[in-house]
């Protein structure tokens, strides 16, 4: 009887004895012996280029909702100039060390990193209701690497739009140094990825848009006017003072203005937030809002990797 069956050409061994099928994997897998070569090189970049595409779709989005894009900076710009241009007549400058709106400014630009880092986590939401979730984890790269592309994408388009609010620093009595533009810009950045960090945390573990809506307008406004960019902390009642040495807008707006006050001599505002009396140093204030973003995205991180 005539053997039909059809054998695989053989391949050479490897130089370990193993034939290509203990070569081929790519992923490091049990047979696979360049996990320590070439292997995680590779999976690095496949991962890599997964982050990337992910920050590229958020900022096309950006570019292409120019009217969305223009309403979310409308409402600062309207606080800052409106709100800010009329109390500044009320306000003496004398009970803030600087004018309202230069008081005003660090919490506007607060405002502008706050909706579209928000935003990250909505959409997160409304992904996973179409479907448009379920697609992205079909592809051959991890879930932490889909989240912190979501994070980065938010990071990035939530400082940009903080970046268009910088251009009216000269309306609010504050120079055109580029130095002081970098440190705000860069306080901008780290206060994007914090907010963005906390929204996907948020977003991993509620499954309805709408009360994902609710909770935010629960939390995010106390926490706004908790932040001092308003009105100084100190003139709020004894009780509030420990909700707003816990809330992370404040310490992102102290950071931003006194970087304003460090470079700008004559902008000598009032203090923020203040431990047993004294202010924090700038890099403690820096490293908790980087550890609250990364502990939150940590945390995310866990329980989006819960299968679907």
């Amino acid at each position: 009887m005539t053997d039909l069956t059809v054998k695989a050409p053989e391949t050479p061994p490897t130089p370990d004895g193993q034939g290509a099928a203990g070569a081929s994997d790519a992923s490091g897998g049990p047979g696979d012996s360049g996990a320590h070569g070439s292997g995680w090189p590779a999976r690095l970049r496949h991962e890599l280029r997964a982050i990337h595409a992910l920050v590229h779709r958020d900022l096309l989005r950006l570019a292409g909702q120019r009217t969305h894009t223009a309403l979310m900076l409308l409402h600062p710009m309207l606080y800052l100039l409106i709100l800010g241009g009329g109390l500044a007549a009320l306000i003496p400058r004398s009970s803030l060390g600087v004018g309202y709106q230069t008081y005003l400014f660090p919490g506007m630009l607060m405002m502008t990193v706050q909706t579209p880092a928000i935003m990250v986590g909505i959409r997160l939401i409304t992904d996973r209701q179409s479907g448009y979730l379920r697609e992205l984890l079909m592809a051959p790269v991890s879930r932490a690497t889909l989240l912190l592309g979501h994070c980065s994408g938010g990071t990035m388009t939530a400082a940009a739009q903080g970046a268009v609010l910088l251009g009216l620093a000269g309306v609010v009595g504050l120079p055109y140094d580029p130095l002081l533009l970098v440190l705000l810009l860069a306080g901008m950045i780290l206060a994007s990825f914090t907010i963005t960090a906390l929204a996907l945390a948020l977003a991993v573990t509620l499954r309805r848009a709408e009360t994902f809506h609710t909770l935010l307008g629960m939390i995010m406004m106390p926490l706004l006017f908790l932040s001092g960019g308003f009105f100084p902390l100190h003139t709020l009642p004894g009780w509030a003072h420990a909700l707003a040495a816990a809330n992370p807008l404040a310490y992102a707006v102290d950071l931003l203005r006194r970087c304003i006050t460090r470079l700008v001599p004559d902008q000598q505002a009032v203090t923020g937030i203040e431990w047993a009396g004294r202010q924090p140093p700038l890099p403690v204030e820096a490293g908790l809002l980087l550890a609250t973003g990364l502990l939150a995205l940590f945390w995310a991180a866990r329980r989006f990797n819960r299968p679907e």
